[in-house]
């Protein structure tokens, strides 16, 4: 191995879990700080636990609640509501575009 290009290695490093769980591993960290480890992961541990790091379990939640909502309403409501969306999604659109400059102007009016 060359000398130099390598980082330091630490046979001792110590790995601090969110559950409360230390133990050491080797590692080119001193310290590792970790959100589940075997002691708390829902794999080893046999419980149904949710783990959830970023709330898309709450979302996953909210469209299902959506879904059932739609499902107990009517067809013809939901055709409805699917084309007021089609109409706000049309509306930003067109409120997103810029208005054509002077010198554009010109130029289809040239070709035209």
């Amino acid at each position: 191995m060359k000398k130099g290009i390598h980082p330091q290695y630490y046979p001792n490093a110590v790995v601090h879990c969110s559950c409360g769980n230390t133990f050491t591993v080797g590692s080119t960290q001193e310290e590792i700080h970790t959100d589940v480890c075997s002691a708390c992961h829902p794999f080893f541990t046999g419980e149904q636990r949710i783990v959830d790091a970023a709330g898309q379990v709450e979302r996953f939640l909210k469209r299902l609640e959506r879904r059932d909502e739609i499902l107990s309403e009517g067809p013809a409501e939901v055709a409805e509501q699917e084309q007021e969306k089609k109409a706000e999604v049309s509306a930003k659109k067109r409120a997103r575009k810029p208005a054509k400059s002077a010198p554009a102007k010109a130029a289809e009016a040239a070709e035209a």
